[in-house]
């Protein structure tokens, strides 16, 4: 049986984040992948023009198809947009007691675009965060869920614990955001701290590199990988994508999602 993945995420028309970049790397990482789109958004590697969400009973209804019928070994959470869309998940996951949940908690979009209202963020907290086994936050989402500065590894390591205390099994603060010549990407499992360290790739074309992440992470837990092995797996995909990236676009371009095939 190949190993099954839904990812819950908005759409991305330029092809290089959300569903898009989850359904790539899905298919790169050998898993089988199925979607439940949130939310349709029209932009490219400029920005976000604009987006609509999708009416919660549909996104209940797309889940429910998927679970009820082919089942999910692993579920990504990606832009949720708003509270009622949220709660339709969260519902539904419930429902039918899925276990492995890599939430990325998507706030804004590269060129500072909100994707996640400000009403919605204590319905994320509530609803969702306790049923991730996994949540990826960058540092300014850090900030937004902990209510702390996250501009150093120690206040990283800070946010962590907050972020841990309301719920998730691992809190995952990634270093892309931090600066400096090395990125750190700090796990949290509640006891310990393990830090991922690289260099940090100069290229500005980085679009989807969260949602990519998060997908991946989702993809090898699927596998039978524990946390810790499926975020290390997961981080040497990524740099390949990162490696690879392609200079579509007058902004920042997408990730090469196929590079191993190449």
């Amino acid at each position: 049986m190949i190993p099954r993945v839904l990812t819950i995420a908005g759409s991305d028309s330029g092809g290089g984040a959300g569903i898009q970049a989850d359904l790539k790397t899905f298919s790169a990482l050998k898993v089988f992948g199925m979607s439940a789109i949130t939310a349709v958004t029209a932009q490219n590697t400029l920005g976000v023009a604009g987006f609509s969400a999708i009416p919660p009973r549909l996104v209940s209804a797309q889940i429910d198809a998927v679970l009820s019928d082919i089942g999910a070994d692993a579920v990504k959470i990606g832009m949720l947009a708003e509270p009622g869309v949220i709660r339709a998940a969260a519902g539904r996951l419930r429902k039918f007691r899925v276990r492995k949940i890599v939430l990325d908690p998507v706030m804004y979009s590269k060129n500072g675009c909100a994707l996640l209202s400000a009403s919605a963020v204590p319905a994320l907290i509530k609803e969702l965060l306790g049923m991730a086994l996994i949540v990826t936050p960058n540092a300014p989402e850090a900030e937004r869920l902990s209510g702390l500065p996250v501009r150093s590894p120690d206040e990283a390591r800070a946010a962590a614990r907050a972020i841990r205390a309301l719920g998730p099994e691992y809190v995952l603060i990634k270093g892309g955001h931090m600066g400096g010549p090395v990125c750190v990407d700090l796990l949290y499992d509640g006891r310990k701290f393990t830090e991922f360290r690289s260099r940090r790739l100069r290229t500005r074309n980085t679009h989807g590199t969260g949602c990519t992440f998060a997908a991946a992470i989702a993809a090898h837990l699927a596998r039978g990988e524990r946390a810790p092995e499926a975020v290390r797996k997961a981080r040497v995909y990524l740099a390949g994508a990162l490696r690879h990236a392609l200079p579509l676009g007058r902004g920042h371009g997408p990730l090469d999602h196929s590079w191993r095939l190449r």
